[in-house]
Protein backbone atom coordinates (compact mmCIF):
# COMPACT_ATOMS: atom_id res chain seq x y z
CA UNK A 1 0.00 0.00 0.00
CA UNK A 2 1.52 3.41 -1.19
CA UNK A 3 1.63 6.47 1.13
CA UNK A 4 -1.20 8.30 -0.73
CA UNK A 5 -2.93 4.76 0.18
CA UNK A 6 -2.50 5.18 3.62
CA UNK A 7 -3.47 8.47 4.13
CA UNK A 8 -6.58 8.97 1.89
CA UNK A 9 -7.99 5.36 1.50
CA UNK A 10 -7.96 2.76 -1.60
CA UNK A 11 -10.34 3.72 -4.25
CA UNK A 12 -13.17 0.95 -2.34
CA UNK A 13 -12.49 2.69 1.15
CA UNK A 14 -13.45 5.81 -0.36
CA UNK A 15 -16.66 4.36 -2.02
CA UNK A 16 -17.79 2.80 0.80
CA UNK A 17 -17.46 5.86 3.38
CA UNK A 18 -19.61 7.51 0.49
CA UNK A 19 -22.11 5.22 0.78
CA UNK A 20 -22.35 3.94 4.09
CA UNK A 21 -24.59 7.02 5.17
CA UNK A 22 -27.05 6.24 2.45
CA UNK A 23 -27.21 2.38 3.45
CA UNK A 24 -27.89 3.80 6.97
CA UNK A 25 -30.80 6.18 5.77
CA UNK A 26 -31.96 3.41 3.80
CA UNK A 27 -31.94 1.02 7.18
CA UNK A 28 -33.29 3.76 9.50
CA UNK A 29 -36.28 3.71 6.48
CA UNK A 30 -37.17 -0.48 7.86
CA UNK A 31 -39.65 0.69 10.91
CA UNK A 32 -41.69 3.00 8.95
CA UNK A 33 -41.78 0.58 6.11
CA UNK A 34 -42.74 -2.70 8.76
CA UNK A 35 -46.14 -0.45 9.80
CA UNK A 36 -47.33 -0.31 6.05
CA UNK A 37 -50.07 -2.53 5.03
CA UNK A 38 -49.27 -4.52 1.60
CA UNK A 39 -51.49 -1.79 -0.50
CA UNK A 40 -49.21 1.37 1.35
CA UNK A 41 -46.37 -0.45 0.58
CA UNK A 42 -47.52 -0.80 -3.23
CA UNK A 43 -48.69 2.66 -4.14
CA UNK A 44 -45.01 3.64 -2.98
CA UNK A 45 -44.76 3.57 -6.46
CA UNK A 46 -47.09 5.68 -7.60
CA UNK A 47 -46.01 8.23 -4.63
CA UNK A 48 -42.47 7.79 -6.72
CA UNK A 49 -43.74 8.97 -9.92
CA UNK A 50 -45.08 11.65 -8.92
CA UNK A 51 -42.50 12.95 -7.32
CA UNK A 52 -39.85 12.72 -9.89
CA UNK A 53 -42.49 14.12 -12.18
CA UNK A 54 -42.85 17.10 -9.48
CA UNK A 55 -38.44 17.32 -9.95
CA UNK A 56 -36.89 15.25 -7.06
CA UNK A 57 -34.31 13.06 -8.84
CA UNK A 58 -33.65 9.04 -8.44
CA UNK A 59 -31.04 10.26 -6.18
CA UNK A 60 -33.41 12.02 -4.04
CA UNK A 61 -35.48 8.65 -3.88
CA UNK A 62 -33.37 6.33 -3.84
CA UNK A 63 -32.80 5.66 -0.19
CA UNK A 64 -36.66 5.17 0.83
CA UNK A 65 -36.98 3.43 -2.61
CA UNK A 66 -34.21 0.88 -1.44
CA UNK A 67 -36.30 0.34 1.66
CA UNK A 68 -39.31 -0.28 0.17
CA UNK A 69 -37.59 -2.93 -2.07
CA UNK A 70 -35.76 -4.17 0.83
CA UNK A 71 -39.35 -4.67 2.74
CA UNK A 72 -41.39 -6.33 0.01
CA UNK A 73 -37.97 -8.64 -0.62
CA UNK A 74 -38.58 -9.40 3.67
CA UNK A 75 -43.20 -9.63 2.96
CA UNK A 76 -42.73 -11.62 -0.27
CA UNK A 77 -39.21 -14.18 -0.21
CA UNK A 78 -38.87 -14.10 3.73
CA UNK A 79 -35.31 -12.80 3.56
CA UNK A 80 -34.08 -9.36 3.64
CA UNK A 81 -31.37 -7.60 2.11
CA UNK A 82 -27.90 -7.22 4.02
CA UNK A 83 -25.62 -3.91 4.30
CA UNK A 84 -23.15 -5.35 1.58
CA UNK A 85 -26.05 -6.00 -1.00
CA UNK A 86 -27.56 -2.66 -0.53
CA UNK A 87 -23.92 -1.17 -0.70
CA UNK A 88 -23.64 -3.38 -4.12
CA UNK A 89 -27.17 -1.99 -5.72
CA UNK A 90 -26.04 1.51 -4.90
CA UNK A 91 -22.58 1.29 -6.89
CA UNK A 92 -24.64 -0.46 -9.28
CA UNK A 93 -26.79 2.25 -10.09
CA UNK A 94 -24.09 4.49 -10.42
CA UNK A 95 -25.67 7.21 -8.93
CA UNK A 96 -23.70 9.82 -6.86
CA UNK A 97 -26.14 9.99 -4.20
Amino acid sequence: MGIVSKIFGTHSEREIKRIKPIVNKIVSYRPAMMELSDEQLKDKTTEFKKRLAEGETLDDILPEAYAVVREAARRVLNTEHYECQLMGGIILTGKNC
